[in-house]
């Protein structure tokens, strides 16, 4: 024989109250977090950059390029403080309107499908004053074939630390 208290059935609706509140605050939780992942994910994508993953051109690749002498049919412009890059053509910073538009007239004589790369270096991509006016004025001027540099950190530990091909 099994004792019943008499307030057994109040225990456990208590329980049950209990268990359901649990339940709703997880669900609730989880409503939060998912739209907190698509609210990020939207942000992320309303303030996209003016190039796609396509668009990036690795290091080592451009290295590789210029170390086998494959770089005569690409221009290499500097749009940061110093070209460092062999062979790359000197424009300046690109956040500066002076310097932008020297790049526009140097652009102006290519042909649209001319393989092109920019790069700066200065700093981390997500901090780069330069990047996205060049870039964007490269998408501008209809260009099909241009590339960024893929200098994630900064041109001393992506290209110098690395050995990479230098201004002479």
């Amino acid at each position: 024989m099994y004792f019943t208290p008499k307030n057994s059935s109040v225990v456990n609706r208590k329980t049950d109250n209990w268990n359901k509140r649990l339940l709703r605050a997880f669900v609730f939780l989880v409503i939060i977090i998912i739209a907190g992942i698509t609210l990020e994910s939207t942000v992320w994508n309303s303030a996209a950059e003016p190039w796609t993953k396509d668009q990036l051109m690795e290091p080592a690749d451009l290295a590789q390029r210029i170390n086998d002498g494959k770089d005569a049919d690409i221009l290499i412009y500097s749009i940061g403080p110093s070209p460092i890059i062999k062979h790359s053509i000197n424009i300046g910073a690109t956040r500066n309107a002076d310097n932008l538009k020297k790049l526009e007239t140097a652009l102006q004589k290519l042909p649209k499908n001319q393989e092109l790369v920019i790069y700066c270096g200065c700093c981390p991509f997500k901090n780069c004053p330069n990047v996205r006016p060049a870039f964007s004025l490269l998408n501008k001027m209809k260009f099909t074939n241009h590339k960024l540099l893929n200098l994630p950190r900064n041109i001393k530990s992506d290209w110098i630390d690395k050995g990479y091909p230098m201004m002479v």
